[in-house]
Formats: C-alpha cells, sequence, structure tokens
C-alpha cells in the first residue's frame, strides 16, 4: 500500500513508519517543519504539510491508499489536534483514501464504573487533562463525519515506548484490564495494531482499542 503519515516525527509516528516500512508499504511521512525530518530511512519520501490545511491534506494524499495520522500537539497547544481533525477529514471528503486515526485513551468506559469514562475518573492525572479533551473533542468530530472511511484506534491507558512483541488484544469502547488490573501497551505494538487494521481493516467508521 501507499501511506500517508502525519505526525511522522513524533514518538508513535515514527514507529508507525517503522512498522509500516517492514511490511513492504510504501510510505511518505508528513513533517511541518523540514528541520525535524531526520532519522527516517532513505526510502521514506518527506513532504511538508499541515493536517489543518485541507488543501495540504488533499495534496499530500492524491494518489495514496491511506493516511494514518499520529499527530500529538505539544502541551498548551491541544487545540490544535481538533483543527487537525477537521483538515484531514475536509481534505480528504469526496476521496477513496482511508484515514486511520491514533488517538486518546480517555473517552474509553472504566469497566466497573457504571459508565465513568477514563477521563472523568478520580484517578485521572490534571496534568494531561487537556490533552485527553482534545482527543475526547477529535473523536467526536469523527463520529459525526458523514462522508470519510475513518477508523479510531484508542490505546491502553498507559502508552511507552517499550518492546516490539507482537501481541495485544482488541475491543471497542471500554478500557482493557489485564489480570492485575493494569491498561497498558508500547508504542511498537501499538503500531502493529495499527498496521494490521491498515492490512485487514476490520473496524471502518468505529472506534477500537488495543491493550495487553
Amino acid at each position: 500500500m501507499r501511506i500517508t503519515v502525519f505526525g511522522a516525527t513524533g514518538n508513535v509516528g515514527r514507529r508507525v513508519v517503522t512498522e509500516a516500512l517492514t511490511r513492504g508499504h510504501e510510505v511518505t511521512a508528513v513533517v511541518r517543519n523540514a528541520a525535524r525530518a531526520h532519522g527516517f530511512p532513505p526510502t521514506v519520501a518527506i513532504t511538508v504539510g499541515d493536517a489543518r490545511d485541507p488543501e495540504a491534506v488533499a495534496r499530500i494524499a492524491d494518489g495514496q491508499d491511506l493516511v494514518i495520522t499520529a499527530t500529538r500537539p505539544a502541551p498548551g497547544s491541544e487545540h490544535e489536534l481538533p483543527a487537525a481533525t477537521r483538515g484531514l477529514l475536509a481534505g480528504l471528503t469526496g476521496t477513496d483514501v482511508r484515514l486511520l486515526a491514533v488517538g486518546g485513551a480517555g473517552s474509553l468506559t472504566v469497566p466497573g464504573t457504571d459508565g465513568v469514562t477514563l477521563v472523568d475518573d478520580p484517578s485521572f492525572p490534571d496534568e494531561i487533562r487537556p490533552i485527553a479533551l482534545a482527543c475526547n473533542e477529535q473523536l467526536d468530530l469523527y463520529r459525526a463525519d458523514p462522508a470519510v472511511d475513518w477508523t479510531y484506534l484508542s490505546p491502553a491507558a498507559l502508552l511507552e515506548p517499550g518492546e516490539r512483541t507482537g501481541r495485544y488484544r482488541l475491543g471497542r469502547d471500554d478500557l482493557l484490564l489485564d489480570a492485575d488490573g493494569n491498561s497498558a501497551i508500547s508504542m511498537e505494538d501499538l503500531a502493529v495494531a495499527l498496521l494490521d487494521e491498515a492490512e485487514t481493516p476490520t473496524h471502518r467508521r468505529t472506534r477500537f482499542t488495543a491493550a495487553y
């Protein structure tokens, strides 16, 4: 497949690029700042663009099979995430290009709480609440879109760099917990789950989640 990755210089984005390359896909990495386009293998095509700009999105996505977005704004700029979502949806409207989004875990329902979402749980850290709420708005925008062939992947509660094991469990709207009550997945295995969905779509126009 021909895959374009927005947010390719981020922690998750770089792992998505790596996973896609190991599977033999043609990858284009989109960066907002050309100075940050370093460390990619020579087989990766680099292009400068902004997901908030629908015209740029349409231009970059032309001829591609799939767009993956793993954008994550810096603290204090969380408002950019819904703006990027609007740009991606507008830019891909009227095309056959699929869109896979790496989202947030805050909108997942915590088991045993009668429907309380993770971001509303009393134990949720205040310092990451702004990005969690931005991710919730991001998901709302996808769910309201009538035209684009989108899929939204919510990670586990704890998402950190780690090992690629190729193992994970899938769910829909509930936070996945292990036997000890933990919810975690490595960024490497999140990329595996994302590329598995890219190659074998089973969650079109819906959200799913992955965890150990």
